[in-house]
């Protein structure tokens, strides 16, 4: 995926990449998941997938499985998606639409949208039960600017400080307006870091990206964020080139609210630790990033647009879906060969070049948060 062009602050001689247990080890595996993926806050896609009253997703990754909801009366809620009886698993789908209530699939024990117990058959003959006292285990959720975060922390900080300078940051695009017209999930036989790094460089594009590299130079780029949680910045479109589409020609209503340099611009930017973020012109593009094993990570790829693109009759996400589709499994391929590659025994981290600052820069983020 495409980058940016490191700036002189950023880039730091020496910086090498991460020594091969942190992409081979099941012990590292494991407490990337406790210290990443159950401490921080991590992106579960946009809210339009929770639209209306009753509307659910899932997401697990390890044990956990986390389930958000909207409620009857509107309101956004996040538990462990755990029984309180037997622990059994409650919803197994990824997403949908609840009646009034949520039921165990085991003995029936059943919980309304607010996690409220209003069920349990036969356990008012068990001397001092409360179904007061048995409501779901809620999990911290925040919205910001339309993107759905979770945080399983037990005292999570708000999302505000954890992710700054996350709130406003992206308000031109109208994001929490924007609607889903595309999902596409992929399983990548790679360890979730490489997707990142890769993303964080565009040292690769012309090989890799012939067809990108057509629409945007790889050395037309410019960073605002190089440093912490959030990465990233612009690359400019190419003379005669709109947006990102194989036409290069925008396929969906330019963002309401985006001053002109922006129309000429794609932004790139990675959410540690599991949000990687395209803004297009006349679309958005949320990649988020689950992982499975030490050598497999699940992807699932929303195509958002502003509703007027919805109304016209020359609405054509498929340009941005196939074009995308496209880079995501160039991307994906290096990926795995950079996987096979670090599993053998000769691998020795090389060193960065100055047009992989950003992924020398997310590495940092990377040990600080694992605190290494």
């Amino acid at each position: 995926m495409p980058s940016f062009l490191a700036t002189a602050h950023s880039y730091q001689p020496g910086a090498t990449g991460l020594p091969a247990r942190c992409f081979t080890s099941p012990e590292m595996f494991d407490q990337e998941l406790e210290r990443l993926f159950c401490e921080h806050w991590v992106c579960l896609g946009h809210v339009a997938a929770l639209s209306a009253p009753g509307d659910f997703l899932t997401t697990a990754w390890g044990s956990e499985s986390v389930l958000v909801l909207r409620d009857h009366d509107g309101a956004l809620r996040a538990f462990h998606n755990v029984c309180r009886h037997r622990g059994a698993r409650l919803c197994v789908a990824e997403s949908g639409r609840l009646g009034p209530t949520i039921q165990c699939l085991y003995h029936a024990w059943t919980y309304g949208l607010d996690g409220a117990l209003l069920g349990a058959p036969h356990m008012d003959e068990v001397t001092g039960f409360a179904r007061a006292d048995y409501p779901l285990h809620q999990v911290a959720l925040e919205h910001c600017d339309g993107l759905l975060f979770i945080n399983l922390a037990a005292e999570p900080p708000p999302l505000a400080e954890s992710l700054a300078p996350l709130p406003g940051k992206f308000a031109r695009w109208n994001l929490p307006l924007l609607r889903r017209a595309r999902r596409l999930e992929y399983t990548v036989a790679a360890n979730w870091k490489l997707l990142f790094e890769n993303f964080n460089e565009c040292y690769h594009c012309p090989l890799v990206h012939p067809g990108l590299a057509k629409l945007t130079p790889f050395d037309s780029s410019e960073n605002d964020l190089a440093e912490g949680p959030i990465l990233g910045g612009f690359m400019a479109l190419a003379p005669g080139r709109s947006s990102l589409t194989h036409s290069g020609n925008r396929c969906g209503a330019l963002a309401r609210d985006l001053p002109a340099d922006d129309q000429r611009r794609v932004y790139f930017y990675s959410i540690f630790p599991n949000l990687l973020l395209s803004l297009h012109p006349d679309y958005v593009l949320l990649h988020t990033v689950w992982p499975q094993a030490t050598n497999r990570t699940l992807v699932r790829c929303d195509w958002l647009f502003h509703p007027d693109s919805f109304e016209a009759s020359d609405f054509n996400p498929d340009e941005a879906v196939a074009f995308w589709d496209e880079v995501n499994r160039q991307d994906w391929r290096v990926c795995e060969l950079s996987q096979l590659g670090i599993s053998s025994r000769a691998y020795r981290p090389g060193p960065y070049s100055p047009r992989e600052s950003l992924t020398a820069a997310w590495d940092r983020q990377y040990l600080r948060a694992m605190g290494e």
